[in-house]
């Protein structure tokens, strides 16, 4: 289908971005990669008066690794996450969740920040950046905050960005130690049934800290301190992977759907987190 008319801005800063936002209110949005939005638009199931095409930012772009910190821009693309060599130094994980992302066309074009901004449950990166503890920039008329990624989602497609802000960067720090992101699919490229990642540490043989997240088995991303806490001072054997696998699904509660009922959905879950400490531990 075609959608709607609509007028096109391409701002060159994001003041004027967000003066556009003001300007039109309710009337306006913001496109990044447009992945999740213009499908819609074409299906005439989202009215946008305003589009506001955020590619000629150069602000919301790069990758920089400085003292252990990773920030990335807003509209930074899949692709860039898993071709840029210094990030996958400092944080692989990035790169395995990133290739795990539909397919080589829409990594080129879908943004980190539209992935995680969106507040689509189903979307890889939320949970990842819970896992690895993450800050979002907002931007807004009232000028810039940081808000946790353990903090930004209230439900399926609500978060705590305000309708005049703009998400500008993600930070968090490096994590090159224990990691794996394990993700269930009916087929390449779909969204996960179920998915987990896993960041840990080790240190003489013993879990010294282990952050698990998980996706599209809530109306969230879910981050199981629980979970993660099982793991810790253990050697992570087989009753410590099941004492945190018993915790992470103690925090999710999935709903039935074309992608299978809700025990479908546990067992599922119950592999990934499994898998995905397993991996990490082996890595670490």
């Amino acid at each position: 289908m075609i959608p709607a008319a609509f007028d096109y801005h391409r701002p060159q800063g994001i003041e004027d971005a967000i003066a556009i936002l003001q300007k039109h209110g309710d009337d306006a949005r913001v496109i990044a990669g447009g992945h999740s939005l213009i499908p819609m638009m074409k299906l005439r199931m989202a009215d946008v008066p305003n589009l506001i095409d955020l590619q000629d930012i150069k602000s919301l772009k790069g990758i920089t690794v400085q003292n252990g910190r990773v920030t990335i821009g807003a509209m930074v693309t899949q692709h860039e996450l898993i071709t840029n060599d210094a990030l996958a130094s400092a944080a692989p994980i990035m790169r395995e969740a990133a290739l795990q992302i539909a397919d080589p066309q829409v990594r080129y074009m879908g943004t980190i920040g539209g992935n995680i901004a969106n507040g689509d449950p189903a979307n890889d990166m939320p949970g990842l950046m819970q896992c690895l503890d993450a800050t979002f920039t907002l931007f807004g008329p009232n000028g810039t905050r940081g808000v946790k990624a353990r903090d930004f989602y209230e439900g399926a497609y609500m978060t705590e960005r305000e309708d005049e802000e703009i998400m500008t960067a993600i930070h968090f720090d490096a994590s090159a130690d224990g990691y794996a992101y394990e993700k269930q699919k009916r087929k390449i490229g779909d969204y996960a049934t179920a998915a987990a990642a896993v960041t840990l540490t080790k240190t003489g043989g013993t879990c010294r800290s282990a952050s698990i997240a998980m996706t599209n088995l809530s109306d969230t991303p879910i981050w199981s301190k629980a979970a993660g806490a099982a793991l810790i001072g253990t050697d992570c054997n087989a009753a410590a992977i099941k004492a945190a696998v018993a915790a992470g699904l103690e925090d999710i509660d999935p709903s039935e759907d074309n992608r299978g009922p809700v025990a479908f959905k546990y067992h599922a879950a119950r592999m990934m987190i499994s898998r995905a400490i397993t991996t990490a531990w082996a890595r670490a």
